[in-house]
Order: C-alpha cells, then structure tokens, then sequence
C-alpha cells in the first residue's frame, strides 16, 4: 500500500472532533448577535417597498401586500439624489486617498525617520483623537469662514483628512516602529535613498494596511453627520445623511420613504466595501508588516 493510501485510511478512522458545550454556546450566541444586528436592516427592508396605506394597515413588521417605490421616488425626486451621491463619493474619496497619504508620509516620519520629540508627537496624536468633535466646532467654524471655504466641500475634506489622518497616523507609525532595521540597513548600504526605502520597501509591505485604512476612511467620511450639517448648509453642498436628515426634520417623508431613503442611502457605501472585501480580509489577516 502506498504512502498515499495508508494516509488516507488513517485520515478516514480518526474520529471527528466534538465541539464541546461551552463552544456551541458561544457560537449560539454569535448567530443571535448577527440577527440581533441584521434586525434593523431587515425592517427597512420590509418597509422600503411598501405603500403608505400598506404600513398603516400591517405594521412595520408585515410583509408587503403590494410591491410599491413610491417611497425611494420620493426622496430620490425630493433630494435630487445623484447629485447626492456624487457629493458624498467625491468627498469621501478624497478624504481617503490624502488621509492615506498623509498618514502613511507622516507615520513614515515618525516611524523609521526617529524624528526627535517622537513619544511625545505620538502621544499628542491620540489625545487629539480623544477630542470630541463638538470642541472643533466653533474654531473651525470661525477658521473656515474667515478664508471663504464655508458651505464647500473642499472644507469637509481638509477636515475630516486632517482627522482621519491622525487616526492612521498613529497607528502606523507603531507599525513602523516595529520594522525590521535590517531591511532598511540593507537598502541603505545598497545606495537607496529615504525616499526610494520608503516607496520600494516600507510601502510595498504596509500596502495590506493602508487599504484597510483606505476602506474604513471612506466609509466613516460617507457617515459623518455633525460637522458636515454644520458647514454645509446649501443643498447644492449637502450629501446624503444630511439630505436624508433635512427631508426628515422638514416633515416631508413618512415611515416607508424613511426606509427607501435609508435603504438606498446606504447601498453605495455596501457596494464599496463589497468591491474592497477581499482587500480588506487579506490585509486584516496579513496583518501590518510580514
């Protein structure tokens, strides 16, 4: 018998591992946190596509009598909902790519450079990350206003890079902190410059990272609300939470056109991360630095 075949009859006697109590338990409890979670989507599911007399007569939680758009219409008609859209992708995409940037410039800095004052950098870069948006409120207000970038876009993009790129900031300069030097002795014995280590050897390896951080700073941008109302009080300017958040404090959508909005309003943030997930899975398991 080949080596082969005695594997595979060894493979075939050996009794199969039984969970044990306490991990079906815990895997009880994850199913019931994923429906726990998935609840609130499926209600709007239910309701994006019900008429109004439909929600009155059989709830919330019934299943549609008749398949009706009228809600979506609305708030599409209402909102002008592709400009919207346009806004809130243009914007959050941009504050990605520079947060990105930025961060990556910055933690290189402090990472490997061995700026001097480097603790203490780090150390004001989480405390500014533990600031409340509300204290940022005013003086950005007074700053912005004064050098004629209120009610732009352009402004809720140098904001939220700034903010999102202190985040990534600290984070990957603790990952840096940690990379190999001989990897970077190596390159420098070899000729390269600070520049040529940083965009041939340190970028290649962070890559798994920083699209993780790409992703999560296009979908925390898409969903801010406070500073965003804020400054951009035109509708030419409003994204898609503040459109949705206008309509609703005007009085102007019932329960099932809440629901279309909601729903449509967050299908291309889903599709993003549906286009990156394999991105971001392989740069959570990768981890930061092989």
């Amino acid at each position: 018998m080949t080596s082969v075949g005695i594997k595979t009859r060894d493979a075939i006697r050996r009794p199969r591992k039984h969970r044990s109590g306490g991990e079906w338990a815990i895997l009880a409890l994850l199913i019931v946190g994923g429906l726990i979670m998935l609840f609130p989507l499926l209600v709007i599911l239910l309701n994006a596509f019900k008429s109004a007399t439909d929600y009155a007569t059989n709830g919330p939680l019934g299943l549609p009598r008749e398949f009706s758009l009228k809600g979506i219409q609305t708030f599409w008609n209402a909102t002008e909902f592709p400009w919207r859209i346009w806004t809130s992708v243009w914007t959050s995409g941009l504050v990605a790519a520079f947060a990105v940037v930025l961060s990556s410039l910055s933690a290189y800095a402090l990472g490997i450079g061995r700026v001097k004052g480097r603790s203490w950098i780090v150390l004001l870069i989480m405390l500014a990350n533990m600031m409340p948006q509300e204290a940022l409120l005013y003086p950005l207000y007074m700053m912005f206003k004064s050098i004629g970038l209120y009610d732009s876009d352009w402004a809720i993009v140098i904001i939220f890079t700034v903010l999102q790129s202190a985040f990534g900031t600290y984070l990957l300069s603790s990952v840096y902190g940690t990379f190999p030097k001989a990897i970077l002795e190596a390159a420098t014995i070899d000729g390269a410059s600070r520049w040529q280590i940083f965009h041939k050897v340190v970028l290649p390896v962070s890559r798994p990272t920083l699209s993780v951080l790409l992703v999560f700073f296009f979908v925390w941008t898409w969903n801010e609300y406070m500073i965003p109302n804020a400054f951009l009080i035109s509708s030419r300017t409003q994204t898609v939470p503040i459109a949705l958040s206008t309509l609703s404090g005007q009085n102007m959508m019932d329960a099932t056109t809440t629901a279309g909005a909601s729903l449509i309003s967050i299908v291309p943030t889903l599709i993003f991360f549906l286009i990156f997930q394999k991105t971001l899975a392989r740069g959570i398991t990768v981890g930061s630095v092989k």
